[in-house]
């Protein structure tokens, strides 16, 4: 296999990654859930109390969060214990930060530009 090959499917995981990341943050029960979780450990039941679904409803959209590598699922018993998993959210800001990098130049000149300052 070539190196570019090797490459090219060293992006394209990485891409799977970030849209897992953000298809799992597009839906405010999934950013619910991710707020409420926190560093700590949270029962599944916990986290789906607040949201006027039902529990497997919850259940659903907790387990595209666990696909998306958020949480982590421990089970005790008959109890599910989920903890926020950080790493695909620095994946997401590293990709946020290289886009704020390239659009705040930009909007700062069109902003300048706009009011008269710049050529």
């Amino acid at each position: 296999m070539r190196h570019a090959d090797k490459l090219n499917q060293m992006v394209e995981y990485r891409d799977e990654e970030l849209d897992a990341v953000f298809a799992a943050l597009a839906h405010p029960v999934r950013r619910g859930v991710l707020q409420r979780v926190g560093p700590g450990w949270a029962r599944v039941t916990d986290l789906a109390a607040p949201f006027e679904i039902s529990l497997a409803g919850v259940s659903k959209h907790i387990a595209v969060l666990e696909d998306a590598g958020l949480l982590r699922r421990v089970v005790h018993g008959r109890e599910h214990h989920l903890t926020l998993l950080a790493s695909p959210l620095l994946s997401a800001d590293r990709w946020l930060d290289y886009c704020r990098r390239f659009w705040e130049p930009n909007l700062d000149r069109l902003e300048a530009r706009l009011r008269g300052e710049g050529k």
